[in-house]
């Protein structure tokens, strides 16, 4: 039994035996309804983890989206790492967690999926048996409000004077779970930044050797998260591999994509899908939680493939246009100040500045 937390919501999960799941579900009920929290351990997790986010710190590639994310978002919530910063972490109490937990952890606020090889009807008697008796609370989850999308160019240039390499994240506020073109959108990305073979890698990794990676993410959240392109190299080459990145995005623009690419990128996406998403129990319980939080149906799953099959070159052309931003961009970098400073002046009216050794990340 395992928790994890996210940007919207945390999550408990467990994969058992069949024979096992009697004393699952009263450990889980137990956790979820008696957690006391022991000041000594909250004390303990404290400084393990103001110590993780320093030891993070050191490894730009591990820090940068935190940075991409505060300079992106602003004072959206999103801008907040989840695990925290040295300062926040430094400030919470025990009275604000067992708050939180005492207003939030409730029946009304979860949902509940469970996979795997058993009678339907024997399994609601037996979680409504456990769960019925959960009280009650009345602290209903707090509506996000969608982040905005900025308008025109700035850069943050975080400094790690001991850097060899230059770690740079590109893009601006991306699409949300329940986004009805994220389907066509999932085809572009794969083409543009996701496979090996994409077009970002084909051309930053192996053409021109400047990076070891290069991708694309949308991160699909309650509410729009955030879109990147993201590498890095070294700090000779940061110029010449931003550049690169920014004439690939507007060649996408420009160009479009071929047939041939679309048909091979609809190939590569189906024959991912299943491993990636229903291969296990575990992973079927997952899409399904996410299903009905986004407040989604089955036709998310079962209606996938049709809508890879039927997106065309046309449907492509409109996507890129409305959702690879090419005009308004955000820049962050995490590199050697006394190496780069200079180069990456070209690409921003407003240029920030911060030291990785400084607390936060905003």
């Amino acid at each position: 039994l395992s928790f994890s937390a996210g940007q919207d919501y945390t999550s408990a999960q467990s994969e058992l035996l069949k024979k096992d799941l009697d004393l699952m579900l009263d450990v889980f009920f137990d956790v979820l309804t008696n957690s006391t929290f022991p000041q000594a351990e909250v004390e303990k997790l404290q400084k393990l983890s103001i110590s993780s986010i320093k030891e993070a710190k050191d490894d730009a590639q591990s820090a940068i989206r935190r940075y991409y994310n505060a300079y992106l978002f602003g004072d959206h919530p999103y801008s907040r790492p989840v695990s925290g910063d040295e300062r926040s972490l430094a400030g919470i109490t025990r009275d604000d967690i067992v708050k939180f937990y005492n207003s939030y952890y409730g029946p009304a606020n979860i949902i509940l999926s469970v996979v795997g090889d058993f009678s339907s009807t024997e399994m609601e008697k037996t979680l409504t048996s456990r769960f019925g008796q959960w009280e009650k609370k009345t602290t209903a989850p707090t509506k996000l409000a969608e982040p905005v999308t900025f308008k025109g160019k700035k850069l943050l240039l975080v400094d790690k004077p001991d850097t060899t390499q230059t770690f740079f994240m590109i893009g601006n506020v991306g699409i949300s779970q329940s986004n009805p073109d994220r389907v066509g959108i999932e085809v572009v990305n794969t083409l543009f930044g996701v496979r090996f073979t994409s077009l970002l890698n084909s051309e930053l990794r192996i053409k021109t050797g400047l990076t070891y990676g290069a991708r694309s993410s949308f991160s699909e959240n309650q509410v729009p998260g955030p879109f990147a392109i993201s590498t890095y190299t070294q700090n000779a080459t940061t110029e010449q591999a931003i550049d690169l990145a920014l004439e690939i995005l507007n060649r996408l623009h420009e160009k479009g994509i071929t047939e041939e690419q679309l048909k091979s990128t609809k190939a590569y996406i189906k024959g991912q899908f299943a491993p990636d998403t229903l291969e296990s129990s575990f992973q079927l319980a997952a899409v399904l939680t996410n299903i009905e939080f986004s407040g989604l149906d089955e036709r998310e799953i079962n209606e996938f493939f049709a809508k890879i099959d039927t997106f065309t070159l046309t449907d492509a052309q409109r996507i890129i246009k409305q959702y690879f931003p090419k005009e308004n961009l955000v820049f962050v970098l995490i590199g050697k100040s006394k190496e780069v400073a200079k180069v990456i002046k070209k690409y921003a009216a407003q240029l920030d500045n911060k030291q990785i050794s400084q607390d936060g990340f905003k």
